[in-house]
C-alpha cells in the first residue's frame, strides 16, 4: 500500500517535468530563438537610427514643403564655348558628338547630377548646318541644370537651378535623381525595417500580457489610421 502510494504521488512531478521539457516548447520560445531575435532587433535598431531620424524628419518635410523649401531657388546663368569638332567629323560633315559633349559640360562647367539623352534639332542644306540646337539637362537631388546649344556658334547656354538643403534632404527622401546606388540604399534600408518589425514580434509573443497588450494598440493604430483614409481624404 504505502508503494502503491509513494508512485501514486511521484506521478504529479513527472508530468510536471514532462511539460516543463523545453522540446514541448514552441520555436519562438526556444531560448537561442529569443537571444538571436533580441541580438538582431537591437543592432538593427541602432544601425538605423539616424537613417529613421532622417526619413522621419524629411518626412514632415516632404508633407510641408512650403514651411521648408524655398520659394525662390538659386538660379545661375553661364555661358561656355565647345570645340568645333564635337559638332562635325573628320571631313566636316554635321555630325553630333553626344557622348563628348556630355563629358566636355560636365568637366568644364562643373555639372553633376544624371545627365540626360541629348534633343538634337538640324537643318542642313547641301551639306552645310543651316540651323541646329541640341537641348538636355542634369538633374540630380535638389538640383537641376538646363543646357541649350546653338549647334552653329557652338554657344551653350546653362542654367543651374538650386532649391536649397532641404529640396536635397526631399529627393533623397523620395530617391528622386540620386542615382541607382542611393536607390538600392532605400530598398536595402525598408528590408531592415521589416526585419526589425518581425523580430519585435518574436521577442513580443513568448510574454502572454505583453503581447495581447501590444496586439490592442496594434489594432488601435490601425483602426485609426483606416478612419482616418476613410473619413478625411477626399
Amino acid at each position: 500500500m504505502s508503494s502503491f502510494s509513494q508512485s501514486f504521488t511521484q506521478t504529479p512531478a513527472r508530468s510536471k517535468n514532462k511539460a516543463a521539457n523545453p522540446k514541448n516548447k514552441t520555436f519562438l520560445k526556444n531560448k537561442q530563438v529569443q537571444l538571436w531575435a533580441r541580438r538582431l532587433h537591437i543592432y538593427i535598431s541602432m544601425a538605423l537610427l539616424l537613417v529613421v531620424l532622417f526619413f522621419s524628419i524629411t518626412g514632415i518635410t516632404l508633407n510641408r514643403p512650403s514651411l521648408f523649401v524655398s520659394s525662390q531657388p538659386d538660379i545661375q546663368e553661364t555661358i561656355l564655348t565647345l570645340p568645333q569638332d564635337l559638332f562635325s567629323d573628320a571631313n566636316g560633315a554635321v555630325a553630333v558628338d553626344k557622348a563628348g559633349i556630355v563629358n566636355y559640360l560636365t568637366e568644364h562647367a562643373k555639372l553633376s547630377g544624371q545627365p540626360s539623352a541629348l534633343d538634337v534639332f538640324t537643318e542642313v542644306e547641301d551639306g552645310e548646318l543651316i540651323e541646329g540646337e541640341i537641348a538636355m539637362d542634369y538633374k540630380g537631388p535638389g538640383y537641376n541644370v538646363a543646357v541649350f546649344i546653338d549647334m552653329t556658334t557652338t554657344e551653350a547656354v546653362i542654367e543651374k537651378t538650386h532649391y536649397g538643403v532641404i529640396a536635397v534632404l526631399n529627393d533623397l527622401h523620395k530617391g528622386r535623381n540620386s542615382g541607382d546606388v542611393w536607390k538600392l540604399f532605400i530598398d536595402v534600408t525598408a528590408l531592415l525595417m521589416v526585419f526589425f518589425v518581425l523580430t519585435g514580434v518574436c521577442l513580443l509573443v513568448p510574454k502572454k500580457k505583453t503581447f495581447a497588450t501590444s496586439l490592442k494598440w496594434t489594432l488601435f493604430g490601425s483602426l485609426v489610421t483606416l478612419a482616418i483614409f476613410v473619413v478625411a481624404v477626399p
